[in-house]
């Protein structure tokens, strides 16, 4: 099978759909050689996250030959590149299908996150909500299959767009094998110095925006017992002052560490460094990071009225992101019960074994398959 993929976002990205379309290029090229992978890119743009391309025989990364009008040539110029090449199956990564591609013969397939947009359009404005609504309508009007990260995605879409739920799979994403990887002690010990890190602390990592509401933590942090510090992994915005205000207001100021320009590779130590992870996000499309420390054997409280239930399985704990006492004793009895905390780290461990690379591959291959046989 010849797949093709938008792939701007894994060489351009290094977050979020970055993390996705590369975790879903690797998997795929590794468990599933049988394919020819076709990354099409604007520019082949330097990212050590790619290092795997050239291990992989079996993937091609294809430019526009002119360097001028690329966004012209992503958003609709690419599919003659596609027919030049013979591609079968084309695979948007990131909510987006190139114009003309429904008449081409083409089968295509595209991923959407979430419609966070659409959810919270304050966030966004005027302008670049009705550039995303008509990118992601298009998409999903021309796709052969639709991919939705979570159930609540899909639902989102079913809810939002009236999009058909049989036209609609849903597909998780995993995440970055080296979490599960146990650090050494050596490497805990360098990053907990790198970082000036407390022995024992809770943890919350995500851009410091306000859906992801990092103020709910800052609201609980004096009902939690032992002075237990919070170290913030995240890239701020302005709601960052928000949360900084409210820690000022309240002398809280100490009781947290901000940490920016965390590089990805100390990541996993800082995550199996801490006592409790904490997410207490609005909304997400799926939620990786709560992913990310189940994998790291951390247990994890994370917010309901979201997918953070599909990320974080049964066995995690979950409070309204508006009830700050509810999280205080959430965060309390884990901190007091460490027999609770070892049998969450336990059953963690076993959930986030239904998002391996391997298990996610072989789905996605299989839709691939029908998405052609259905054709």
């Amino acid at each position: 099978m010849k797949i093709g993929y938008d792939a701007k976002r894994a060489f351009y990205n290094n977050t979020g759909l970055g993390n996705y379309s590369r975790w879903l290029i690797k998997a795929l090229a590794y468990f599933h050689p049988e394919n020819s992978y076709f990354l099409y890119t604007p520019k082949a743009k330097a990212n050590n996250r790619l290092s795997f391309l050239e291990d992989s025989g079996n993937i091609s990364t294809v430019t526009p030959k002119s360097k001028f009008f690329t966004s012209f040539w992503r958003s609709k110029g690419i599919v003659k590149d596609l027919l030049r090449d013979g591609i079968e199956l084309y695979h948007g990564l990131s909510h987006e299908l190139p114009s003309g591609i429904g008449r081409s013969g083409i089968q295509s397939v595209v991923t959407i996150h979430d419609l966070i947009f659409m959810r919270y359009p304050q966030q966004f404005g005027w302008f670049n909500y009705r550039i995303y609504l008509a990118k992601v309508k298009y998409a999903c009007k021309v796709a052969d299959t639709i991919i939705a990260v979570s159930q609540k995605t899909k639902d989102d879409l079913v809810e939002l767009l009236n999009i058909n739920p049989n036209k609609i799979e849903v597909v998780y994403q995993g995440c970055d094998p080296v979490f599960a990887v146990m650090q050494p002690d050596e490497q805990k010990a360098a990053v907990k110095i790198k970082y000036n890190l407390p022995d024992n602390f809770l943890l919350s990592v995500g851009t410091i925006e306000e859906r992801k509401n990092l103020l709910l933590i800052a609201r609980a942090l004096s009902s939690i017992q032992n002075n237990t510090p919070l170290v913030v992994v995240g890239r701020p915005t302005k709601y960052a002052d928000v949360v900084n205000q409210y820690l000022t207001a309240n002398n809280l100021q100490d009781r947290v560490v901000f940490l920016h320009g965390v590089t990805f590779a100390d990541l996993p130590a800082i995550f199996q460094l801490a006592s409790i992870f904490i997410y207490p996000s609005r909304y997400e499309g799926f939620g990786i990071p709560v992913l990310e420390a189940l994998n790291a054997g951390v247990p994890v409280i994370a917010a309901t009225g979201s997918c953070l239930e599909e990320a974080g399985g049964p066995d995690s704990l979950y409070a309204d992101p508006d009830d700050a006492d509810r999280l205080a004793q959430k965060v309390n009895f884990l901190l007091n019960n460490d027999n609770a905390r070892q049998n969450m780290i336990k059953k963690g461990l076993l959930f986030a074994d239904n998002f391996t690379d391997d298990k996610l591959a072989l789905q996605m291959q299989r839709l691939y398959t029908n998405t052609l046989t259905n054709a």
